[in-house]
């Protein structure tokens, strides 16, 4: 469940407890206000009833520059509601049945709220960038597999990732744009320290980590997409992105990290197949987000912005899949 806490004008007052009326919460109560705000309710929702109350209390206060909306997840509510508990044994039974809905309970003002923390470009970015493929540097050239796992559970590629997919989903230009600036940014300062590294240490042509980087195929671009779609479903079902962190790491850190030794080290055929790898493994990773969001039905609230979010996102999904087709045909006639 989530609570709601909505704060107002006095003058919306009907306004508003018609719409949670209408709406049918678990629960709802009415005070005075405090601050600089004169109404305040207390709402609780179902999950996947809170998206739509959400909407219509922002459509509401469109005209209202007074208003705040507080939304937090709620452990438990006790007595539990009739209608809660016999939901909760009829969604026990489809479970075990199958699991036929593919709806979630997160809403969309969490999603954009989680995936912006995580593109701010700072010095804590930075430095986790510059560790990570130092790290993955290191693991690459003494062909460890182990100091390649550490630097990839460290690496920050997540985040600006899952924003540019959610983004999309969106039609949010601005958060594409941001996204895909701190992405960009991470990759250039990754590879620019892999690259100053080997000014200083020999670059092992022989380590098998460092070769497997150079390795083009269906199965990679597979691999790829599987992170990027795993990637997507950990948000927008509120489970620990952690592991899944380290599982799209595994696609982006290794062959940038990769491409630098390559370079540095003057074999641009390699760096080449290891900087294609990249790119196959950047754009499965999108393009499987993508889809996602899409699947799990990620919207605009306002009904005219979902026609530019739906044009949006086909063609995005139409252009990545024509780059990693050219990518991955080019990166088959290296081979």
């Amino acid at each position: 469940m989530k609570f709601l806490k909505v704060t107002f004008p006095s003058t919306y007052k009907d306004q508003i407890i018609a719409l949670v009326t209408e709406a049918n919460p678990v629960d709802w109560s009415l005070d005075t206000g405090y601050g600089r705000y004169e109404q305040a309710m207390d709402i609780i929702v179902e999950p996947k009833e809170g998206q739509a109350l959400v909407d219509a209390l922002q459509t509401a206060f469109s005209a209202c520059p007074d208003w705040r909306i507080n939304i937090m997840p709620l452990e438990a509510s006790l007595p539990v509601p009739e209608r809660i508990e016999k939901a909760r044994l009829e969604q026990v039974e489809k479970e075990k049945a199958k699991e036929k809905s593919s709806s979630n309970g997160a809403l969309r003002e969490e999603l954009v709220q989680k995936v912006n923390k995580d593109i701010v470009f700072d010095v804590n970015f930075i430095v986790l960038t510059i560790l990570s493929a130092i790290v993955a540097t290191i693991g690459l050239n003494s062909d460890s597999v182990t100091i390649v796992i550490a630097a990839m559970v460290i690496a920050p590629l997540l985040g600006p990732i899952l924003a540019f997919g959610l983004g999309t989903a969106l039609g949010d230009t601005d958060l594409m744009a941001r996204a895909a600036k701190t992405g960009l940014f991470g990759f250039l300062i990754g590879f620019a320290t892999a690259l100053m590294i080997t000014l200083v240490m020999p670059v092992n042509l022989v380590s098998q980590e460092l070769l497997d980087r150079t390795t083009i195929g269906p199965a990679i671009v597979i691999l790829a997409l599987a992170s990027g779609a795993a990637a997507a479903l950990s948000l927008t079902t509120g489970l620990s992105s952690a592991l899944v962190g380290v599982m799209v790491a595994v696609a982006l850190l290794p062959p940038s990290a990769a491409a630098a030794l390559f370079l540095g080290a003057g074999e641009y055929q390699q760096a080449q197949k290891s900087a294609i790898l990249l790119g196959l493994n950047v754009v499965s990773v999108l393009l499987a987000a993508q889809l996602v969001f899409a699947w799990k039905g990620i919207r605009p609230r306002i009904f005219s912005d979902r026609a530019r979010a739906r044009k949006a996102m086909r063609v995005n999904v139409v252009l990545w899949s024509a780059v990693l087709a050219a990518l991955l045909f080019f990166g088959m006639r290296l081979l």
